[in-house]
């Protein structure tokens, strides 16, 4: 312990018989440390900075792209409830047609069908498709509806659409009605 007492005692009467050049350049070594630690310092906040901003602009640039995704999302699908709302009268169309056709008065037969198929282009304009089902298609849950199922007339309909009760739509990759079918069991 007088061994450090004794060092630092000597460092003070050197330090006041040093010459002013020699006190000058202990005193710019000290500052040129508290420089270093300081420009370290400053490097190490501006790094974090650096990061800081790098992180946050990331960040938005994911979400401008998740708004995006989301905004194209709603326009492909915005008109789903309006649509869903017209298919009935889509099917009831259908249904008109059917007993037109059948009525055998063709002046009416060919109004309707301009209605129809007017009313059908503007539906597939907004992206209403129809889902292409008929008998002997392989059943698909993921698709179809069963309504019922029933014996199957013939082997080959085991497991098969049988009949279509009512036609299903999509609107772009949606399904927005499964088409209710009858199965052969």
């Amino acid at each position: 312990m007088s061994t450090t007492k004794d060092t630092e005692d000597r460092d003070e009467r050197v330090q006041d018989n040093a010459t002013p050049s020699e006190k000058g350049a202990q005193e710019g070594k000290g500052k040129e440390k508290e420089q270093r630690s300081e420009e370290e310092v400053l490097k190490s906040e501006l790094e974090k900075e650096k990061d800081k901003f790098l992180r946050l602009f990331a960040e938005f640039e994911n979400y401008k792209k998740r708004t995006s995704r989301e905004r194209m999302e709603l326009f492909k699908t915005a008109g789903q409830e309006v649509i869903s709302a017209m298919l009935p009268v889509l099917d009831d169309f259908d249904r008109a047609m059917k007993e037109l056709d059948r009525s055998g008065d063709e002046d009416l037969l060919k109004g309707v069908e301009l209605i129809h198929n007017k009313f059908k282009d503007t539906l597939q304009g907004k992206g209403l498709e129809e889902i292409e089902v008929s008998q002997g298609d392989t059943f698909d849950p993921e698709v179809h509806e069963a309504v019922t199922q029933i014996p199957a007339p013939d082997k080959s309909l085991k497991g098969k659409v049988v009949d279509v009760i009512e036609k299903g739509y999509k609107l772009g990759d949606r399904i927005i009605r499964h088409p209710k079918v009858v199965v052969g069991n």
